[in-house]
Parts: structure tokens; sequence; C-alpha cells
């Protein structure tokens, strides 16, 4: 038991480290020869708390501590998304930052935003992350073992779309759940630096 209550203590001091950071700063830690059950009990201690993001696989732990930047892209793309939803009247369960994760996959991920469509699901059909620092785990290879249907990045300032087929994602340049949706004006709609207007425009384009 105290050797348990070690490495819990030891990851708990990282993650408190990397919250030490400015605001504006984005870091990303891997420790390596994480067990499965130190992930679980460190999710456990830290709630519903938004300060950090987590990914296991392959008894790696990555923490994150995202930047001012990326929690506002973050937010402008959902509010955007389900902006599109409700004028195109396509039903959405939102789940923000919720930790998926498999024991049996030895797997665990919170996307940055993550939608179920049409139907409430164990798993997102569509999980969103916003990438400002490079490197880290491999995210899809979580999201493929989570069977996400589509996985979008927002990395160097645009979009790009991946689609689980054949249990492989293959990188495509429209949206299969959002066919109608026109990804370069949305590029540009994340963009803007006031969310409002982005919004207002959006509406009168799908209303």
């Amino acid at each position: 038991m105290t050797l348990v209550l070690d490495r819990l203590n030891y990851l708990q001091q990282v993650l408190a480290l990397i919250q030490t950071k400015e605001i504006d700063q984005e870091q990303r830690f891997i420790v390596d020869q994480v067990l499965w059950d130190d992930y679980a009990r460190l999710l456990e201690a830290n709630g519903d708390t938004n300060q950090a993001r987590f990914k296991y696989a392959h008894n790696q732990l990555e923490i994150m501590a995202p930047s001012s930047r990326h929690e506002f892209i973050k937010k402008a793309i959902g509010i955007l998304l389900e902006t599109y939803f409700l004028e195109k009247r396509i039903r959405f369960y939102p789940f923000g930052s919720t930790t998926f994760r498999s024991e049996t996959q030895q797997k665990g991920i919170e996307p940055d935003q993550c939608y179920c469509l049409n139907s409430r699901k164990d798993t997102p059909d569509l999980a969103i992350e916003v990438v400002i620092t490079s490197g880290g785990l491999n995210s899809l290879e979580i999201y493929r073992y989570l069977n996400v249907s589509e996985v979008w990045f927002w990395q160097s300032e645009k979009l790009s779309l991946y689609r689980l087929n054949d249990e492989k994602y293959q990188k495509i340049e429209k949206s299969v759940l959002l066919p109608d949706l026109d990804l370069i004006q949305f590029n540009q709609w994340i963009l803007y630096d006031e969310i409002f207007d982005a919004v207002q425009e959006l509406r009168e384009d799908y209303r």
C-alpha cells in the first residue's frame, strides 16, 4: 500500500509542478511505467477539475496543462459547432472533456470537445483535439481502440479530419458526419477574434 501511495504522490507532484506555469504557456509531460491503477487513482483524485488533461497508453501517462489560447480555441470550436447543430436541427449530446477509457485496452483520453450525434452512446461519434504544442502520445491510436468515428485536430490554425475505416484512421477532406459543413469557412470563423461575430455569420449562412 505504501508503494502505491508513493507512486500516486509522485504523479500528483508532477501535476502540481505543471500547474505552476504561466497561463499563456502550455506544457506536456510524459511519465513512463505508470500502472493502470495509478492512472485510475489520479483521475479519481483530481475529480472534475479542468486544470490538466490526461492521456494513457502503453503504461505511459501524458499530463498536459492547457494555455489560455488552447482553451479559447476549444471553446470557440464548441460554440460554433453547437450553433451549427441547432441551425441544421441535428440532435447532439455534448460531453466536453469527459474521460473515456478502457481498462481492457489499457487506453484513456480526454478530448477537448466531443459529441454524440442523433443518439447518446458510450463513446462519442466526434472528438476534437486542439494542438498548440506538438508531441506527446498518439491520440489517434487511443481513439481507434475506443472506436470514435471521426477525430478533428486543430493545429497550425486549421482543421485536419480523420475518419475511422476498417480499424484505421484515414485523413478526409470533408466530414462524413457533417457533410454539409463548409470546412474552409468554418476554419475562418474559428480564427475570428470576436466569436460573437463568427456565430452570427454562421447563423446567417445556415439559417
